[in-house]
């Protein structure tokens, strides 16, 4: 019999408490979410009003659990910003509108710059001045990046008139809280979400189905393949020297692919969770890794982040409009940003900065020869083999803990790569080598075969489904470890 008392005092720990590996891919969120999705099918066909406010109460929570008492801070957040974007809007326009928009974004930039780079300010004064500035433990608000790059987009669109100043409170609010994006994005522009805040497509199947389809893509990316490659690529970031030259360039390898996995793995679940309510946004992915140059790249890569630095960083500072010299400096600038926007460390800012001058150096070969090349099968092949292994090279400085860690393990794969080493590696991780190869495999995938397994999946037969997400689930169960791997794009 279930013990009715130890049910209540369950189910108010788990309403009471938050949790660090709270996140959309824990068994918790997925039953939470079922009986949350089942009174927003019902609550659907009363007063758009109440499923709005339905919603954002569901989103705080989901805040909440992932943040504790910090969760305050996106409520108050999203007030300030709703109210001083109004404000700036009756304002004289010119010089005064223009003060009032710089205002704004540094108040709402203010918290983002507080908890994740204050630590690190004070890190780099201690360097220059050989000072002992004390460092405080500060826990990073998970979510913090993604809603504060939303908000300030809002802000500046209705700035530029891009975006009517009508919107409400409450819609604001369901724009900035939207519980799937809120933990790792993908950045949602306030064009996209709320125009369909009021006319959530419920009765399009083709857009539920698709929401099904992506969340099994999902799932299979991250609780299997990201998780189970992560088991050994951490070993290998922790100590490079204790491995040999092969196992280094597996773990470099297994990044590549993990980190693609990891995230992307979680934009399809939360554009798939978004898909069943009945809302529809963009891709954040598209086939990165078959890219033949950077800039291709980055037109794939992290899609809603790589366009916001275009539109608010790169454009505003000139773009490619001002000479091919500030085209350089425009681009090396905006992705020394974008790498520290990943984190306060040194090790983010030397990741972007690598992807700056891989941008400049495709560029300047653009602009010198390189266009009057012909686009023939080897010519492809060379430029693929060029730009995959510059961007895992680039990976390494990215989940390297320090230089030190980074030069270890290109030293290893430099002065200790053999040929024998890989038998014995075989012999010992051959499940791990075979999630790998099917990784990469499913990554050469072209677009339109894509679509058509999805389109297929689409029409399926219900029982079909039904038997493709059991079958999912239970490789997830089979191939998991103790507890899911966070996702590596929650720290940012």
């Amino acid at each position: 019999m279930i013990d009715l008392q130890q049910t209540i005092s369950a189910l108010g720990t788990f309403l009471t408490t938050s949790s660090k590996e709270w996140s959309i891919s824990t068994l918790p969120f997925m039953v939470a979410f079922l009986l949350f999705f089942a009174i927003y099918i019902g609550i659907n066909h009363c007063r758009k009003t109440w499923m709005q406010a339905y919603v954002i109460l569901f989103s705080l929570f989901f805040a909440f659990k992932a943040n504790g008492a910090l969760m305050l801070l996106l409520p108050a957040a999203t007030v300030i910003s709703w109210y001083l974007t109004k404000k700036m809007m009756r304002l004289k326009r010119g010089e005064p509108r223009k003060v009032g928009l710089g205002l704004i974004i540094f108040l709402e930039l203010f918290p983002l710059l507080y908890y994740k780079y204050t630590n690190f300010g004070l890190e780099i004064l201690n360097g220059i001045f050989s000072s002992n500035f004390a460092l405080t433990e500060m826990i990073l608000p998970i979510g913090i990046s993604f809603y504060t790059f939303q908000a300030i987009s809002y802000t500046i669109d209705v700035y530029k008139e891009r975006f009517p100043k009508t919107t409400g409170l409450t819609e604001y609010s369901f724009y900035l809280t939207f519980f799937p994006l809120l933990i790792a994005g993908p950045i949602t522009r306030a064009e996209v979400l709320i125009p369909q805040v009021n006319e959530p497509k419920l009765t399009d199947k083709a857009l539920i189905n698709k929401g099904l389809w992506l969340i099994i893509c999902g799932l299979l990316k991250k609780c299997l393949i990201a998780d189970y490659l992560a088991q050994f690529n951490n070993l290998v970031f922790d100590n490079p020297l204790a491995y040999s030259g092969f196992e280094n360039l597996m773990g470099v390898l297994g990044y590549t692919l993990q980190i693609y996995c990891d995230f992307s793995g979680y934009s399809d679940m939360a554009i798939g969770l978004a898909a069943l309510m009945g809302f529809q946004l963009p891709n954040n992915f598209s086939f990165p890794y078959q890219s033949l140059n950077l800039t291709e790249f980055w037109h794939r890569w992290h899609i809603a982040l790589s366009s916001w630095f275009r539109d608010y960083i790169y454009i505003p500072l000139g773009g490619n409009r001002k000479g091919n010299i500030r085209t350089y400096s425009n681009s090396f600038l905006t992705m020394t940003v974008a790498g520290l926007w990943h984190g306060a460390s040194g090790m983010f800012v030397i990741w972007g900065v690598l992807h700056g001058v891989g941008l400049i150096i495709h560029k300047f070969a653009s602009n010198h020869g390189l266009k009057k090349i012909k686009n023939t099968i080897p010519v492809k092949a060379t430029s693929w083999l060029i730009t995959f292994t510059y961007v895992a090279c680039a990976w390494v400085f990215f989940r390297a803990p320090n230089l030190d860690t980074a030069f270890s393990i290109f030293t290893n794969l430099y002065t200790n790569l053999h040929l024998g080493d890989i038998y014995p590696f075989l012999m010992a991780r051959p499940m791990w080598l075979v999630l790998l190869a099917i990784g990469l495999e499913l990554h050469s995938i072209r677009k339109h075969d894509y679509d058509w397994m999805q389109e297929k999946f689409i029409n399926a037969h219900p029982i079909l489904k039904f038997i493709i997400l059991l079958i999912t689930l239970q490789l997830i169960i089979n191939f998991s470890q103790d507890n899911v791997q966070p996702f590596i794009y929650t720290q940012f």
